[in-house]
């Protein structure tokens, strides 16, 4: 099968246009066929902030309301999207950009919870994404970028998690490419100690995560994206890693560092 590289960058890298920039010139230079999907970054909270709008938070998550739900769709499928877009078109590199409405591209379901309202969230499984079409694309050597807005097929945009789209995304492909989804973010790798960069964790099975997760022993910032590259392996995804931004380039050619998830 033809080899596929699903990438997810995080808000952190977002907001470092140099650093960006310089993933960005990396990413443009996988000769395979490639999938790029982002978070979102300050900027959503740095406009609801000037526009007086309350963020809300309950256990640490976010809460879209209708207000909230315009700024990261504005946000997150629009300026983001396109600027990272129109930086990659820059670097020879023929991306088109999508929120999950977009083609009905991915159709999530808006999240029911028991206890908490979280508004116009979207959860998604394999499901949810128009495989079809998105391996055309794929196949006319165009470069899918994906930001984290879905919609529920009723009128109505969701906020939904980029790490879980890129996982799901990658899972739904896998019958059609050899995927390999990486995880890039600001860390070399899974850490035993936060503070230690020479802590790295080389490889994590869904064992080891259960005993360090029981220990204490992993930042709560990195679970979602441990759950989510777990989940990728247990459907199909031939390799799965959480590597340093920065290494990208570094990891598809000599296929060193950062922290392999495994079954």
């Amino acid at each position: 099968m033809e080899k596929l590289f699903v990438v997810k960058i995080g808000g952190a890298l977002i907001d470092d246009e140099e650093l960006l920039n310089k993933f960005l010139e990396q990413f443009s230079e996988i000769d395979e066929k490639k999938i790029l999907v982002h978070g979102g970054g300050k900027l959503a909270t740095t406009l609801a902030d000037k526009l007086g709008i309350e963020q809300k938070l309950i256990n640490g998550r976010r809460i879209t309301d209708k207000d909230t739900l315009d700024i990261v769709s504005m946000v997150y499928a629009g300026s983001i999207n396109k600027n990272i877009v129109a930086k990659l078109q820059a670097k020879n590199c023929n991306a088109i950009g999508f929120s999950g409405a977009d083609g009905n591209m991915i159709q999530a379901k808006k999240r029911v919870h028991p206890e908490i309202d979280f508004g116009f969230v979207g959860d998604i499984d394999k499901q949810s994404i128009n495989e079809k079409l998105l391996s055309q694309l794929i196949d006319l050597d165009l470069v899918p970028v994906f930001s984290a807005i879905t919609h529920d097929k009723k009128g109505n945009l969701l906020n939904t998690n980029a790490d879980t789209i890129a996982s799901v995304i990658a899972q739904s492909l896998s019958d059609v490419y050899d995927v390999e989804l990486l995880f890039c973010f600001d860390k070399e790798g899974v850490l035993e100690n936060i503070e230690d960069p020479g802590s790295i964790i080389k490889r994590v099975s869904q064992e080891e995560f259960s005993l360090l997760k029981e220990a204490g022993k992993l930042h709560k910032g990195i679970l979602p994206k441990l759950e989510n590259a777990l989940g990728a392996v247990k459907n199909n995804v031939s390799k799965v890693f959480l590597i340093k931004e920065t290494q990208l380039k570094n990891h598809i050619e000599n296929h060193h560092g950062g922290t392999e998830i495994c079954l």
